[in-house]
C-alpha cells in the first residue's frame, strides 16, 4: 500500500477536528459581563435578512430545494466578478477566529496574506487562535475592556461559552439596520447566505448581532473505506443486521470495520440517527420538546452499538484514539470507517488517492424503517463586529461580503487558492493546482473563510466521480435528515448547565457501550439529567419556538 504522508495526515486531521469539535457542548472559564433579557419570547423579532441567490458559475449537478448541494464535475472556465469595488478604506482592523491549522507565516513574509490585504484594501492584524485553545482566549476576550475587542470575532460554534448571549449583545454591534429584511442587498454576497443559516445561528433578545457561516444539510457521516465494505457484502438498502454482519465479516486480524475516536460514543450520532432517534431535541405539534436521551430509540441505538462492540468489529482503543490518530488508521486501512462531518470530504479524496475509496454510508433500517441521517446545523458559528460608527461597520460588512464571495469567482479563487503562478498553477482543465508554498500559505493556516464563507458547494479538484456519487447520496439521504429542534434557539439553562449534563450523558453512554456499565446505568443517568436541569432546559426551548413561530 502507498506511504502516507505527514502533510496528508495533518491536513486531513484538520477537518477531523473540525468535525470532532462541533458536537460537544462545553463551557469556557470565564462568566462574561453582561445581564440583558437575551431571549426572544415577548419581543419584537427582526426580519430574517433577504434571500438573493448570488449568479455564478451554473453548477453542472443542479441543488434542491431541500438542501441537496450544487455540484461541479470541473472548474470554471470563466470566473466572475462578485465585488466591484475594493471594500476597504486603507485602515487596519484586528480580527480574530479559530483556526485548524498551523499557525500562518507573519503578515511581512506572508504572500497569500498580502495579497488577500490588497484585494481588501485593509490591512489586517489576524489572531488565530488553536481549536484546542478556543475557550480559554474567548473568556480572556470577553471578560476584557470593550475597547480591547477586536473589530471581527468569529464566534465558533463547537462550544457554548457561558453567557455568550449576553456578551454578544452587550459588546457587539446590532446589526439589524444593516442586515435585517432588504436592508442586507447593500452586500450581495451577504444576501446570498441562505435564510436557513440565519435561522440556525439565531436572534439574541429578538435582533440580529451576527453573520452565520452556512453549511450544507448533511452533517455528522460514517465514511466508509468502499472496497472493505464492499468485499465484506455491503449492499444498497441495508438493515441493521446486515450492517453488523458487515462490519463482523470486514474485521480480522489486526483490521477492524469500525473506527471510533475520542467524544464520539463510538459513532452514537451516526447510529442514533440511523435508529430515528431525535438528534438533540424533537419538537412536537404541540410545540412540546423532547429530548433524544427520553426517547426509546435513543436506548436502542446505545444497545446496538453495544453488540457491535461485543461481535468486536470496533477497534478496540476506540475510547481513547485521538481524531488525527484515527484517521491515520482510517487511511492506512486498520479502521474501515470512521464519524467525520460531511465537509471532510474536501481533503478526504484527494488524500485518500492511491490509498482507497472513501464512501459515505448510507444509513441503515431499523426494523424495517427507514434510518435517519444526522442534519447538521446550518451555522457553523457566527461573526460579530466590535461596536463602532455607522461608516466603520458599514466598512466591516463590505469586507465579510467579499469573503463571502460564491464559488465561480475571481475573489473566491484568490481566498481559497491565492495568486496564480505564486501559490499555484492550473491543470490542464484549468483547476487550481497549489504548489509548495501554496502548501504553507493558504486558507486553511490563515483561515478567513471563519469569518465569513459563502454557501458551499460540491467540488473535489480533479475527481468529477465523487462529485456525482456525494450528489447522488444527498438526494438519498437528505430527506430522511433529522434536524435538532434547538438550533437557533436560547436556553439559560442550557448554556449554563448543558455542558455538565452533556458530559455526564456522554461518559455513560461511552461506559455502557465499552461495557463497563450496565444499560442500567443509562435509564439512571436520564432520571438524573433531567431533574439537574434536562426538564428545564424543554420548558425554556419550547417558549423560544413559540415566540420564533
Amino acid at each position: 500500500m502507498p506511504g502516507i504522508s505527514r502533510r496528508t495526515v495533518l491536513r486531513t486531521a484538520a477537518v477531523a477536528g473540525v468535525a470532532a469539535a462541533a458536537p460537544p457542548l462545553l463551557t469556557a472559564c470565564s462568566d462574561s459581563s453582561g445581564g440583558g433579557d437575551v431571549s426572544n419570547a415577548g419581543k419584537k423579532l427582526a426580519p430574517w435578512p433577504q434571500y438573493k441567490p448570488a449568479t455564478a458559475a451554473k453548477p453542472d449537478l443542479a441543488p434542491t430545494e431541500t438542501g441537496v448541494q450544487a455540484g461541479y464535475t470541473h472548474y470554471p472556465s470563466d470566473l466572475a466578478t462578485s465585488v466591484k469595488r475594493t471594500p476597504g478604506d486603507g485602515s487596519t482592523i484586528k480580527v480574530m477566529s479559530v483556526t485548524f491549522g498551523t499557525p500562518p507565516k507573519a503578515a511581512t513574509q506572508n504572500q497569500y496574506w498580502r495579497a488577500v490585504e490588497k484585494a481588501l484594501g485593509v490591512k489586517i492584524e489576524y489572531t488565530v487562535i488553536p481549536q484546542a485553545d478556543y475557550q480559554k482566549k474567548m473568556a480572556t476576550v470577553m471578560a476584557g475592556e470593550a475597547d480591547s475587542l477586536p473589530d471581527i470575532i468569529n464566534m465558533f460554534s463547537g462550544y457554548v461559552l457561558p453567557r455568550e448571549q449576553q456578551f454578544v449583545q452587550k459588546r457587539a454591534q446590532d446589526l439589524t439596520p444593516y442586515l435585517s429584511g432588504d436592508a442586507i442587498l447593500d452586500y450581495p454576497n451577504l444576501a446570498n447566505i441562505p435564510t436557513a443559516a440565519w435561522r440556525d445561528m439565531g436572534r439574541i433578545g429578538g435582533q440580529l448581532y451576527g453573520v452565520p457561516l452556512e453549511r450544507p444539510v448533511t452533517g455528522s457521516t460514517l465514511w466508509l473505506n468502499q472496497g472493505m465494505f464492499t468485499d465484506a457484502g455491503m449492499t444498497d438498502g441495508w438493515s441493521s443486521q446486515d450492517f453488523a454482519a458487515v462490519a463482523k465479516k470486514a474485521t480480522h486480524g489486526k483490521t477492524y470495520a469500525l473506527g471510533a475516536a475520542v467524544g464520539s460514543n463510538f459513532c452514537q450520532g451516526v447510529h442514533s440517527a440511523a435508529h430515528n432517534a431525535p438528534q438533540g431535541w424533537d419538537v412536537d405539534k404541540s410545540g412540546t420538546f423532547h429530548a433524544n436521551y427520553t426517547d426509546k430509540r435513543f436506548r436502542q441505538a446505545v444497545a446496538y452499538q453495544l453488540q457491535l462492540r461485543k461481535d468486536r468489529s470496533y477497534h478496540p482503543e476506540a475510547t481513547s484514539l485521538s481524531s488525527p490518530n484515527l484517521n491515520t488508521l482510517f487511511l492506512n486501512g486498520t479502521v474501515g470507517s470512521m464519524q467525520n462531518g460531511f465537509g471532510a470530504y474536501t481533503v478526504l479524496y484527494p488524500d485518500s488517492e492511491g490509498l482507497l475509496t472513501p464512501a459515505p454510508a448510507l444509513p441503515y433500517t431499523v426494523d424495517e424503517t427507514p434510518g435517519g441521517q444526522v442534519a447538521a446545523r446550518r451555522s457553523f458559528g457566527y461573526t460579530i463586529l466590535k461596536k463602532a460608527k455607522k461608516e466603520r461597520i458599514q466598512m466591516l460588512l463590505r469586507v465579510l461580503d467579499y469573503l463571502a464571495s460564491p464559488f465561480g469567482t475571481k475573489e473566491w479563487e484568490l481566498l481559497q487558492f491565492g495568486v496564480e503562478g505564486t501559490h499555484f498553477d492550473r491543470a490542464k482543465d484549468g483547476t487550481p493546482q497549489r504548489n509548495k508554498l501554496g502548501e504553507v500559505e493558504n486558507i486553511t493556516n490563515l483561515p478567513f473563510r471563519y469569518l465569513a464563507e459563502g454557501p458551499q458547494v460540491l467540488f473535489v479538484p480533479g475527481r468529477p466521480e465523487a462529485v456525482q456519487a456525494m450528489h447522488t447520496w444527498q438526494q438519498k439521504v437528505v430527506p430522511v435528515t433529522i434536524r435538532d429542534a434547538s438550533f437557533g434557539l436560547v436556553s439559560s439553562t442550557l448554556v449554563a448547565q448543558g455542558a455538565t449534563l452533556r458530559a455526564m450523558m456522554d461518559d455513560t453512554v461511552t461506559a455502557v457501550i465499552a461495557g463497563r456499565s450496565p444499560m442500567s446505568d443509562l435509564d439512571d443517568a436520564v432520571k438524573k439529567w433531567r431533574s439537574r436541569g434536562g426538564d428545564k432546559i424543554a420548558d425554556e426551548l419550547a417558549k423560544e419556538h413559540a415566540a420564533n413561530s
